[in-house]
């Protein structure tokens, strides 16, 4: 039984699990890794403090910080259940542990979003990425794909010309990064761009060895071949467990409030899974304070 059980391991997360300790709480840290999508980010420039970090190394100095309280954390292990009963919350694990607290925060992130086109899931791993800092460097001095329009794509972009022969960028809209990332790109002499084409199908046998792409102005379509497809399209809210318990919005983020609450009391929700706006790593921290502060509040009340 703890006061507190905080799911998820991001920047949220781990922010809030330093509130918490601070606030004596006694805390859960329930995440299956620390550092969440945060670890799939080579270069961060717009984090306070540092002009320039990787991605692993601010959630080490996030896992260090957190590490000098005293603070149940369990990693390698998935929430897969969330329900509440006169005010307590049980929390089940993957591996049928079923764990308690008076309140709890989900601070769960997201997941890349998937083309789901012939040929994407019997690829992955095979040539089929959803992390180009993790996989790029396998693919060096080969052509490439990247598919995608946000800050995001071009990030794997910006990656990936360095080191690959050649990559083709495919958006179904205009670029919606930031203009600086499009100058950047636009720079390499060695990357195609396909405005408003979309992927169709992803080719290969045992390795992915090429992309069919159509033109959503003209329908002609083409083949690009390519050694690795690095998909790049967006997220997708890690809010299955809270499904039924609380609301959610239409894309499938947690409804929460200014205070992080939700509507249901003692659950609170912060970072990417909610629907706070601008999903960036110095919100999700800020969320994650602010929901360990709120339920401390809450806990006191009670």
């Amino acid at each position: 039984m703890y006061d507190l059980i905080i799911i998820g391991g991001g920047p949220a997360g781990t922010t809030a699990a330093v509130y918490a300790a601070r606030k004596r709480l006694n805390t859960l840290l329930l995440s299956k890794d620390l550092g969440g999508q945060v670890n799939l980010t080579l270069g961060i420039e717009n984090y306070m403090g540092f002009q320039y970090v990787e991605g692993p190394e601010l959630m080490t100095k996030f896992e260090q910080q957190m590490k000098q309280f005293p603070i149940d954390i369990k990693t390698g292990i998935t929430a897969t259940a969330l329900s509440t009963k006169a005010g307590v919350f049980d929390v089940t694990a993957e591996d049928g542990q079923t764990y308690q607290a008076n309140a709890v925060i989900l601070a769960t992130g997201k997941k890349p979003r998937s083309l789901d086109v012939p040929g994407e899931n019997r690829l992955i791993g095979r040539g089929v990425s959803y992390c180009a800092i993790c996989d790029g460097p396998l693919f060096s001095g080969q052509t490439v794909a990247v598919v995608g329009g946000g800050n995001s794509a071009l990030e794997a972009v910006r990656d990936m010309v360095k080191i690959a022969a050649h990559v083709h960028l495919v958006s179904t809209t205009p670029l919606t990064a930031d203009a600086i990332m499009i100058e950047r790109a636009e720079e390499a002499k060695n990357l195609s761009i396909f405005i408003e084409y979309q992927v169709q199908e992803i080719l290969g046998t045992d390795s992915v060895e090429g992309i069919v792409i159509k033109s959503l102005k003209t329908g002609a379509a083409e083949t690009l071949k390519v050694a690795a497809v690095f998909v790049e399209i967006g997220l997708v809210p890690n809010s299955a467990i809270a499904k039924g318990l609380t609301r959610l919005n239409p894309a499938g983020e947690i409804e929460t409030n200014c205070k992080c609450e939700t509507d249901v009391p003692g659950l609170f929700a912060a970072g990417d899974v909610t629907d706070v706006p601008e999903k960036q790593i110095v919100v999700a921290a800020g969320e994650g304070a602010k929901a360990a502060l709120q339920a401390h509040r809450y806990l006191q009340r009670l």
